[in-house]
């Protein structure tokens, strides 16, 4: 509604006093929300829903609605994750089969659903299925032989370029936002950056089809990463039903924090671990609400997954596993060392994957996103498939390594092991391995490692969906693997050694390489992400294994202090700063004496700051400083002499304002006069109506003086989400620091003596 009335007896007022105007509070594409005004904005509209709540029963159950419209949200994405979850399992279980065999009784049937019911199929033997094919055997009739070898092991790599092919081009067509990981941009719009489109319906709809297809090509990546940004497409789409959450960035983010730890429950089958991990890695603003609700949609996807059984063992995930043998105090040792090799790696891949990536970036293979898809998965496939360990899916292979009956023990001990009543005496435990075969099971699961580290550096941050979590979790197993079956040989044969003396008897089963794989795979995804808390539950609560926490604390700790020795940045805060994303790190320490003068715009030998004025600018003046400058907003002064300040005027608000206010009221021209004062001013009688934009402006702008210490300015800027911050002296306008200045100021310092004071 427009207010008009009389000035010196002739002139109208226009005043938006009385309704929002349309548009105004929204933010641009690649532009960071105002926290503080946000959550000013959410507790506005909450006081009135609870002032209007007393008026009728009608208001009373609409603000009930309102107050459980939360709750509602969550359900509907752990439903809704869950569920797609489920989907993405069973097809990449099925669709990884399809690049070996096929079903004769479905198509459709995966190699384990097809032969649950057959007789032939044993331990030794998985592959005695007579309703499973390979495709040899359907197109020349036989399995063996090198005729068969040669046509399974080609179809092998069709499939696989097949597979990559179309996920790479349904991401280029359809939604280039489906590619990569997902957190590192899934991290920075929690920190309140705004990227349209990028949990859009098209992106959670192509990423979930390509994420399939990536998983099944056989590529060196995972699910769970794109699996966090699944789960916030989900959380962005429910969001915008209710207004609660679509007409305030700041809430819907607290609904993407949730939609986070939903994307790692149903990844891992981890419910609680998902929302360490949101609250420990990803999310920027974590209120204790939030944390309940967090909770909530992470049990619904769970319980979700569940309900689907996608493994068909009545289990969230693969990896589930049941050691009956305990762990010892000297096994310390070598857990450490799988921490020390965890950190290694760790900071290997992060400096080798970023300098790829820039190298991508910088010279003409980023032109040639496709190719470069397909030359990575032909690679993949061609040298994966001769070594069994790295033939099977990322997930199956993870699964063996962990388990206590894996591939390098008999089919005799892995009755014993299996055997849940424990019925056979200790003295009767069938031999370990030893000999030839386990040399050449080290030495293929030697080689696995090897070409697992080198791949997945070329394969993480190509133009699809490529998750981290599964390929640093396979490298840690294999190393582990390697450690344990060591750790075990020695054990076995030289049980009269004085570390062996005490806990393992002659022909005694004490030594569990299983826990060796968990324990390095831990500590490889430490070395990587630099998770500690979320990442100890994590682990137990994909593999069971709780009574096991203590080796796991001890790698992931040792993992985060290797790796920080070199660099305290995770992969993905490297990913953020590689893109350029406007993202302040709360784990970042800033220790310079450097103080808000040295940092505040404009500089010595800059021209003044650009500011409005509260009552003798024209909408002619504010559209031609809008028009010479980019700046996001502006301070508002009394007057250019006294330069006290008043508050901050956005730029996008300014433009819509002026051009609502030319549509709603013709009386509003170029020399029409913009205030942002309670009262009117003093103007003749003759004057074009004035435009009024008090409601626009923001009366509480955070300020400090010029000589507050850096330190506590960059505090105030992590701990309020500011955009921008203005600089006064005695109530006086000086400058402005944004959020860019920020991150300017500290990638600056960072390469300067810490006690340096003056800012260049």
């Amino acid at each position: 509604m427009v207010n008009t009335g009389e000035i010196n007896g002739s002139s109208n007022l226009m005043d938006f006093l009385d309704e929002p105007i349309p548009d105004v509070g929204t933010y641009e594409d690649f532009h960071t929300i105002d926290w503080l005004r946000e959550k000013s904005r959410d507790t506005d509209r909450h006081r009135k829903i609870t002032s209007k709540s007393k008026e009728s029963v009608f208001e009373f159950v609409k603000g009930l609605l309102d107050a459980w419209s939360g709750w509602v949200v969550m359900l509907l994405i752990g439903l809704l994750a869950g569920t797609l979850a489920g989907v993405i399992d069973l097809a990449v279980d099925w669709m990884t089969d399809l690049k070996e065999g096929i079903c004769l009784k479905g198509f459709w049937y995966s190699n384990e659903q097809c032969c649950w019911t057959s007789n032939e199929t044993t331990f030794d033997d998985r592959d005695n299925c007579p309703s499973w094919q390979k495709w040899s055997e359907l197109a020349i009739g036989k399995s063996e032989g090198a005729s068969a070898y040669i046509l399974n092991y080609f179809l092998y790599i069709m499939w696989a370029l097949t597979f990559s092919f179309l996920a790479v081009t349904l991401v280029r067509v359809f939604a280039p936002y489906a590619c990569g990981s997902g957190i590192p941009e899934i991290k920075t719009i929690l920190s309140g950056f705004i990227i349209r489109g990028y949990l859009g319906k098209w992106t959670l709809l192509i990423k979930t089809v390509t994420l399939v297809l990536v998983v099944s090509s056989g590529l060196s990546l995972g699910k769970e990463g794109p699996s966090v940004h699944v789960a916030c497409c989900c959380g962005n789409l429910f969001s915008s039903l209710f207004s609660k959450y679509s007409k305030n960035e700041g809430k819907r983010r607290e609904v993407l924090s949730a939609a986070a730890a939903v994307g790692v429950s149903v990844a891992f089958g981890a419910p609680i671990g998902g929302v360490l991990f949101s609250l420990e890695e990803v999310s920027y603003y974590f209120p204790l609400k939030t944390l309940w609700r967090s909770f909530f949609a992470a049990l619904v996807a769970a319980f979700t997954l569940r309900s689907i059984n996608p493994f068909g063992n009545s289990r969230l995930v693969l990896f589930y596993v049941e050691y009956h043998t305990p762990w010892y105090m000297a096994e310390l040792f070598p857990f450490i060392l799988l921490g020390v090799f965890g950190g290694l790696w760790g900071t290997l891949f992060i400096r080798c994957n970023i300098a790829w990536c820039r190298r991508r970036k910088t010279t003409k293979l980023g032109k040639y996103p496709v190719l470069e898809v397909i030359a990575i998965t032909a690679i993949t496939a061609i040298l994966a498939y001769p070594n069994p360990y790295t033939r099977r899916s990322t997930s199956e292979l993870i699964s063996e390594l962990f388990n206590d009956c894996g591939a390098l023990e008999s089919s005799q001990l892995c009755d014993y092991i299996n055997d849940p009543n424990m019925t056979r005496p200790v003295d009767d435990i069938p031999d370990r391995p030893a000999g030839a075969g386990v040399y050449t099971a080290m030495w293929q699961l030697t080689l696995a490692l090897i070409f697992k580290i080198i791949i997945t550096i070329f394969t993480f941050g190509m133009k699809i969906p490529s998750g981290l979590f599964i390929p640093s979790i396979a490298v840690g197993a294999i190393a582990g693997r390697i450690v344990g079956v060591g750790v075990e040989q020695l054990a076995y044969h030289h049980h009269d050694w004085i570390i062996f003396r005490d806990w393992c008897k002659p022909g005694a089963d004490c030594v569990t390489p299983g826990l060796y794989a968990m324990v390095g795979a831990a500590a490889c995804l430490g070395g990587v992400t630099r998770m500690t808390v979320s990442l100890v539950v994590i682990m137990f609560e994909l593999t069971g294994g709780l009574e096991y926490i203590v080796p796991l604390m001890a790698a992931a700790v040792t993992s985060k202090w290797v790796a920080d020795a070199f660099g305290k940045e995770g992969i993905y805060e490297a990913h953020i700063h590689l893109n350029g994303y406007p993202f302040l790190d709360v784990k970042d320490e800033f220790t310079h004496r450097t103080l808000a003068t040295d940092v505040m715009r404009p500089r010595r030998g800059e021209p003044p700051l650009s500011v409005l004025t509260q009552d003798n600018m024209t909408v002619e003046d504010v559209e031609t400083l809008i028009k010479d400058t980019d700046y996001n907003g502006f301070p508002v002064v009394v007057s250019r002499d006294s330069e006290r300040l008043i508050g901050f005027a956005q730029r996008r608000e300014l433009i819509i304002a002026i051009k609502n206010a030319r549509q709603r009221q013709d009386g509003v021209v170029s020399n029409s006069i913009i205030y942002f004062t309670e009262d009117p001013p003093e103007l003749p009688a003759n004057s074009p109506h004035p435009l009024k934009l008090r409601r626009i402006l923001n009366l509480s702008p955070f300020t400090v003086t010029d000589h507050t210490p850096m330190e506590t300015v960059v505090d105030i800027f992590r701990k309020l989400g500011l955009r921008q911050c203005l600089v006064t002296r005695s109530g006086r306008l000086l400058g402005i620091i944004t959020k860019k200045d920020v991150l300017r100021h500290m990638a600056q310092m960072a390469n300067q003596d810490p006690e340096s004071i003056m800012f260049n």
